[in-house]
């Protein structure tokens, strides 16, 4: 249990600052991985999603440390949110090749360990 309190922490950490960053300056972060904003409705929809989103995912995994009833649910997020990413950068490397990609493949290995830590944890708390 308390693996998985440290590991939700690191991770609601890691998600409020990278929210907060492409909230704050979308176009440095999104320049981060190639993308180029080009109108006012990408800045805005960056925003909303690499940063609203990825800060609300970390209030909620702050909300499942303090609260034992949530650490399953948020362990589970995590899981199937970092597999999905992992599979979803899989499929556009195979497609788009690798090529010019050591910012996807540095992102890949981030998800597959941080799935593969949240399905540890998760198992641990299972057997409590």
């Amino acid at each position: 249990m308390l693996f998985a309190r440290i590991f939700l922490a690191v991770q609601a950490l890691a998600l409020v600052g990278l929210g907060l960053a492409y909230f704050i300056q979308p176009e440095e972060m999104a320049n981060l991985s190639g993308m180029l904003l080009m109108a006012p409705a990408a800045i805005t929809d960056v925003r909303a999603y690499y940063g609203g989103l990825q800060i609300g995912l970390g209030v909620f995994l702050l909300l499942a440390i303090s609260r034992a009833d949530l650490t399953r649910a948020a362990l589970t997020l995590l899981v199937l949110v970092y597999a999905g990413l992992a599979l979803g950068r899989i499929g556009g490397l195979w497609l788009d090749g690798t090529t010019q990609q050591s910012f996807n493949l540095y992102a890949l290995l981030i998800e597959l360990v941080s799935a593969g830590l949240a399905f540890w944890a998760l198992r641990g708390v299972s057997r409590v």
